[in-house]
């Protein structure tokens, strides 16, 4: 039996969008709502939902300003969401680096004949 195991990644950040989204503010000191919908190539309403999700798991600070369909809507990641993303990218990088045994193909081989 096999004690290989490929690493795990955080499903939150495993969503096109939300990783587009920490992707952006990891690199910005911070961002708008119109500009991350734009570079995001995002819906409005869609981008809405994926920020509060990661503002839910303490990943971003959201501040709004003005007024109804005025306001202003600013988005910058936390250190938890900075952290979270690094361990995310670094769990991408070993998956591929990792990759499956010689010895566990040959006994998946096995099985699959």
């Amino acid at each position: 039996m096999s004690t290989f195991k490929f690493p795990v990644i955080n499903p939150l950040l495993h969503n096109e969008l939300r990783l587009k989204i920490m992707v952006a503010l990891d690199s910005l000191e911070s961002a708008d709502f119109v500009y991350l919908c734009q570079i995001t190539d995002s819906t409005r309403g869609n981008l809405s939902v994926q920020i509060t999700t990661l503002k839910e798991a303490g990943y971003l600070e959201v501040s709004k300003s003005g007024l109804g369909r005025f306001s202003h809507t600013v988005c910058r990641i936390t250190r938890k969401g900075h952290d979270a993303l690094k361990a995310y990218e670094q769990g991408l990088r070993r998956m591929f680096e990792q990759r499956v045994p010689d010895k566990d193909i040959v006994e998946a081989k096995k099985y699959g004949q």
